[in-house]
């Protein structure tokens, strides 16, 4: 019963127990050090922000008190899209473009996630409804019913289908078949001019269904192998995202193929289709669909398919919105080596991003930065660059793995380092949650929301492995 409770929301899932899960990392209000080479740049909120605009060019609302970055000097915070849409695509890792939060880069980060909510917002999940786990609306009318700012900037081309391999004994009442995963677009030839080149985009929703978030419980690695002519077997990745990448129907006569399949052909017809012109590959993913996406990514520039004859290779991104890790160290390298870029956003207090490898990770690798310990190869790993925000609910713990307010708190203002200790962006909301205490102070409220965040880390790690071996 519980079970089928959580499927009805397609943001607070039972995939919070796992899949939803941020070596550089850049944090957005106020400043602290960081572990790694690169900055951290925060920005605070300890409250649920209020629903964004459905444009992603709409101002957003400023208060009062809000102390905004000054403009970057940068020529990509200057220029038009058209010009610098490669440095925005993460061409040189998103140097200065995150400190402060380049405009542009605030832009299309907020664009590629309103594209990325309508795999939430089309997805049917009534089970009395001809159309139960597919999307609601047709290809053509997709972006429009979703809400999506300037739907004729993009052609939605395919539907994709994902096919979880589970035993599902151990629940009743859920049908075994593909379920609709997410969409592939393409740039239409009018905002070719504005994108300055044609944007081939895939997006990936995060876990639904009860199958999804079983196959996300089955953390050990394994080899991808996913290039028949170069296995390359230390490149391992999660067996549970790996399944649900390359799973299929072919028992079935007239089953689909595997989302992996599906989404190389359509892909490649596309690349034929528009042979010639300036492309990108862009890959835009929530919690399990974060993983999808890097599946994907690596796959592309593994096969080659971004690589056109007598050209420059075609760019190949990914935007992740809380997205979990996805394999070892050697599949970090080799994403870095292929020339695939990932800009991770995500929230300090969203314990999916911990997963998996809440223990054994990139930061348990060598002893002093120096010696690699034994099990480094086996440690999970996140690839790309780290783009941090800070919030919490204490009246909604589940906000802190939304994919609306992660949007939102991306597409609000931000402090500049030197205005932070006269005022940051998360002031106003430490404010509002200190009052809502009953008078606690705002020491004993942070107090209260790490414990509470600590505490989210240990349950989720602890039940992943309980429930993990119960069933299997």
């Amino acid at each position: 019963m519980a079970a089928k409770a959580f499927t009805q929301n397609p943001i607070y899932s039972p995939s919070l127990i796992r899949d939803k899960t941020p070596q550089q990392k850049h944090n957005l209000g106020h400043f602290s050090p960081s572990k790694n080479t690169a900055k951290r740049l925060v920005v605070s909120s300890s409250i649920m922000s209020p629903p964004i605009p459905s444009s992603p060019l709409a101002p957003p609302s400023f208060s009062s008190s809000s102390q905004v970055a000054p403009p970057s000097r940068t020529p990509a915070a200057t220029l038009p899209l058209s010009r610098v849409w490669r440095e925005i695509q993460g061409s040189n890792n998103w140097e200065n473009l995150i400190d402060p939060l380049s405009p542009i880069l605030q832009q299309e980060i907020t664009r590629y996630g309103n594209l990325l909510s309508a795999s939430y917002k089309g997805f049917d999940l009534n089970p009395n409804s001809k159309r139960y786990l597919n999307c609601k609306y047709g290809k053509k009318n997709l972006l429009k019913e979703s809400g999506i700012h300037d739907p004729d900037g993009y052609q939605v081309t395919k539907y994709i289908y994902a096919t979880p391999d589970i035993n599902l004994n151990p629940i009743k009442n859920e049908p075994e078949r593909a379920r609709w995963i997410g969409y592939v677009a393409v740039s239409s030839d009018d905002s070719v001019k504005r994108l300055g080149r044609r944007d081939i985009v895939v997006t990936f929703r995060g876990t639904v269904t009860n199958p999804e978030w079983l196959a996300n419980l089955m953390s050990s690695l394994t080899p991808a192998r996913l290039d028949p002519h170069n296995p390359r077997p230390e490149v391992k990745v999660e067996s549970g995202f790996l399944s649900l990448y390359t799973s299929g129907e072919r028992e079935s006569k007239f089953g689909l193929e595997s989302c992996r399949e599906q989404l190389l052909s359509e892909i490649s017809r596309l690349m034929n289709k528009h042979k010639g012109e300036e492309l990108s590959i862009t890959l835009a993913g929530h919690s399990m669909g974060s993983s999808l996406a890097h599946l994907l990514a690596y796959d592309i520039a593994e096969l080659g398919m971004n690589q056109q004859r007598g050209e420059k290779a075609v760019p190949v991104t990914v935007f992740s919105f809380a997205g979990p890790r996805v394999g070892n160290l050697e599949f970090k390298k080799r994403c870095e080596e292929l020339g695939v870029k990932v800009l991770r956003i995500t929230n300090v207090n969203d314990p999916i991003t911990k997963l998996p490898g809440f223990l054994f990770n990139e930061n348990f690798r060598s002893l002093g930065g120096v010696y690699e310990l034994p099990w480094s190869c086996s440690c999970y790993t996140h690839v790309g660059v780290e783009l941090t925000l800070d919030f919490f609910d204490v009246q909604n713990i589940s906000c802190v793995h939304d994919l609306e307010t992660y949007i939102n708190l991306v597409n609000r203002p931000r402090c500049s380092n030197s205005a932070v200790n006269k005022d940051n962006f998360g002031g106003e909301f430490l404010n509002r949650t200190s009052e809502m205490m009953s008078g606690m102070g705002r020491r004993r409220a942070l107090q209260l929301r790490n414990a509470a965040t600590n505490a989210a880390y240990l349950l989720c790690s602890v039940s992943n492995q309980m429930l993990y071996y119960s069933i299997f």
